[in-house]
């Protein structure tokens, strides 16, 4: 079998376990929220951006962790905190932060039972293999946490979709969002 169709095989296994009733939970939410912030690290933290990315042709106003223009957190708004372990030290320093100050925390990640977890009001799980391979991820031939990151990022781009049925986003409208300094 090609290489192409293992790794898709193995991204079709897992959006077949996630709960899709949690990504229109969180479509509402963000629809609902008043700003949304990201982060996680390395991989995950690119999705992390790419999803802030689309909120932001979206027309929701997003913010990334620790780049230099991203305002203070305040209680009405809300965190979106990728890491596949749940264990990752910013990660989790971060949502336990912004829960502390009255924030909605939501956290992607494959341990619903993880640290990161416990600061959320809500959690995606993400049914796949992180790069510490425990005993309760699922099976996969790619390096590390590729197949975490590769169906974080489906299932945020799924969240970006419900988002955009749920404010009506007008597609001229996300277009003329998009870079033009490119």
């Amino acid at each position: 079998m090609k290489a192409i169709q293992l790794i898709l095989d193995e991204i079709q296994d897992v959006m077949m376990n996630v709960n899709e009733h949690s990504l229109e939970k969180l479509a509402v939410f963000l629809a609902n929220g008043k700003r949304i912030f990201v982060v996680g690290e390395g991989r995950s933290g690119l999705m992390a951006k790419s999803f802030a990315m689309r909120l932001m042709h979206l027309g929701a106003t997003t913010f990334v962790v620790g780049e230099t223009t991203t305002p203070s957190i305040e209680a009405e708004d809300m965190l979106v905190a990728v890491s596949g372990s749940g264990k990752t030290k910013s990660v989790v320093w971060t949502a336990e932060k912004a829960n502390s100050l009255g924030c909605e925390v939501v956290a992607i990640t494959t341990a619903p039972n993880s640290e990161l977890a416990l600061h959320a009001s809500f959690v995606v799980n993400v049914p796949a293999s992180t790069k510490y391979r425990t005993s309760d991820d699922v099976e996969s031939i790619q390096p590390l946490g590729s197949l975490f990151d590769q169906s974080v990022h489906i299932i945020l781009d799924a969240v970006c979709y419900l988002y955009s049925k749920i404010t009506q986003a007008d597609e001229d409208e996300t277009f003329r969002r998009h870079s033009n300094l490119e």
